[in-house]
C-alpha cells in the first residue's frame, strides 16, 4: 500500500509546478471556506471588478484613458443596478406579498383536490396518505412564512451593514480596476518566479469563464424578457415574479427549469383551472424552455463550457452542498476550473513493462533474416 502511494505521489507531484498549483488551489479553497463571510465584501468586489474588466479593456482599446474608462464603466454598472432596484424589485416585492397573502387559499383548494383522490382512485391512494401529505404541506407553508418573517427582520437588523457595503464595495471595485496592474504586480511579488502551469490553467479558465458569464447574462435577459411578454400576453398573475424565476433558473442547468415548472404550473392552475388557457400557458412555457436549450444555449456558448451534463449536475450538487446558493451560482465556473486543472495537470510517464529477452531475441533474429 505504501509503495502504491509513493508511486502515485512520484507520478503526480514530482514537478515543482504541480506543487505550486496545488498550493494555490488549496489556499484559495481554505480562504473561501473559513474566511468567506468575513471577506464577503472583498470577494464581491473582486468578482464585480473581474466581470467589468472586459468592458474597461474595450474602452482602453479605443484610446480612452484607463481611469476615465473605469469611471464610465462603473457609473454605467451602478446606474443599471439602481434602475433595477427601483423598477423591478418593487414590482417583485409587491407580487411576493400578494402571493403570500393568497397562499392559504391556494393550499385550501389544493387540499380539497387531494381529498377527492381517495374517492376517485381508492386502489392507489388512501385517506391516511392524503392526511399525512396535507400535514406536510401545512408544515412547509408555516415554515415558509416563518422564513419570510425572519428574513425581513434580519434584513432590517442588518440595514446598516447593507448601507456600508453599498458604499465600500463600489469604492473597492473602482480601485481594483484603476490600479489593476499595480495590485497584480504586488501579488506576483509573493509568488515563485516560475509559475507557468498556474498561468496556463488561469488563461484557459479566464477565457472560458469570461465567455460563459457574458453569454449567461445575455441568456438570462432574453429568457426573462420573452417569458414576461408571454405570461403577460396570457394574463397570468405574478408575471414579473414568475418570469424572473424562469430567467434566473437558467443559471442552474437542467435542475432550474424542472424546479421553476412547479410554481408556474401551480399559479396557472389556480388561476385558470383545467382549461385551455392553462394548457396554452404550459405549452408556451415548454416552447420557451425548448428554444432556450436547443437554440439559444448552443448559439451563445458553443464550445465555451465543454462539460458533460452529468458533470454539470454533479457540480451543482457538490458546490451547492459546500457553499449553498453561491455554490450553485458558481457551480459551472468552478467545474470549469476543475476541468482545466485536470486537463493541464502534468503526469510522469509510467515506465514500460519489463519484457523477457526471448521475444526481443526472436525479433532480432527475424530482422536479420
Amino acid at each position: 500500500m505504501i509503495d502504491i502511494l509513493r508511486q502515485w505521489y512520484q507520478r503526480h507531484f514530482t514537478d515543482p509546478q504541480v506543487v505550486i498549483l496545488a498550493f494555490l488551489l488549496l489556499a484559495g479553497f481554505l480562504i473561501i471556506v473559513f474566511a468567506g463571510r468575513i471577506l464577503a465584501p472583498l470577494l464581491a468586489s473582486l468578482i464585480i471588478a473581474y466581470l467589468l474588466e472586459g468592458a474597461v479593456r474595450k474602452l482602453v482599446f479605443l484610446h480612452i484613458p484607463r481611469i476615465l474608462a473605469v469611471t464610465l464603466v462603473l457609473l454605467a454598472f451602478l446606474a443599471l443596478t439602481v434602475a433595477a432596484l427601483f423598477s423591478v424589485v418593487p414590482l417583485m416585492s409587491a407580487q411576493v406579498t400578494q402571493l403570500v397573502r393568497e397562499l392559504p387559499g391556494m393550499i385550501s383548494e389544493g387540499q380539497n383536490l387531494l381529498l377527492q383522490l381517495p374517492e376517485r382512485y381508492p386502489q392507489l391512494i388512501s385517506d391516511d396518505q392524503v392526511f399525512e401529505l396535507m400535514g406536510a404541506i401545512r408544515a412547509e407553508a408555516t415554515l415558509l412564512g416563518q422564513r419570510v418573517v425572519s428574513f425581513s427582520l434580519s434584513s432590517a437588523r442588518h440595514l446598516v451593514d447593507v448601507v456600508i457595503y453599498l458604499i465600500v464595495v463600489p469604492l473597492m471595485v473602482f480601485f481594483m480596476l484603476k490600479d489593476r496592474d499595480l495590485i497584480l504586480n504586488w501579488i506576483r511579488g509573493f509568488m515563485p518566479q516560475d509559475t507557468h502551469l498556474a498561468s496556463e490553467v488561469w488563461t484557459e479558465v479566464n477565457l472560458k469563464i469570461a465567455s460563459y458569464v457574458r453569454g449567461k447574462f445575455i441568456e438570462i435577459v432574453i429568457v426573462w424578457a420573452v417569458t414576461f411578454l408571454t405570461f403577460n400576453w396570457f394574463g397570468l398573475e405574478y408575471a414579473v415574479l414568475l418570469s424572473f424565476m424562469v430567467g434566473i433558473s437558467v443559471i442552474i442547468p437542467y435542475i432550474g427549469a424542472a424546479v421553476v415548472t412547479i410554481p408556474v404550473a401551480a399559479v396557472a392552475y389556480f388561476q385558470f383551472g383545467l382549461s385551455s388557457e392553462f394548457a396554452w400557458v404550459l405549452i408556451a412555457y415548454g416552447v420557451i424552455q425548448f428554444i432556450d436549450g436547443n437554440v439559444l444555449v448552443p448559439l451563445l456558448f458553443s464550445e465555451v463550457v465543454n462539460l458533460h451534463p452529468v458533470a454539470i449536475i454533479a457540480a451543482v450538487f457538490v458546490f451547492g452542498g459546500i457553499w449553498g446558493l453561491w455554490g450553485v451560482f458558481f457551480a459551472i465556473p468552478l467545474a470549469t476550473l476543475v476541468h482545466a486543472v485536470i486537463k493541464s495537470w502534468p503526469r510522469a510517464q509510467r515506465p514500460p513493462p519489463e519484457s523477457s529477452g526471448e521475444p526481443a531475441a526472436a525479433a532480432a533474429e527475424a530482422a536479420t533474416k
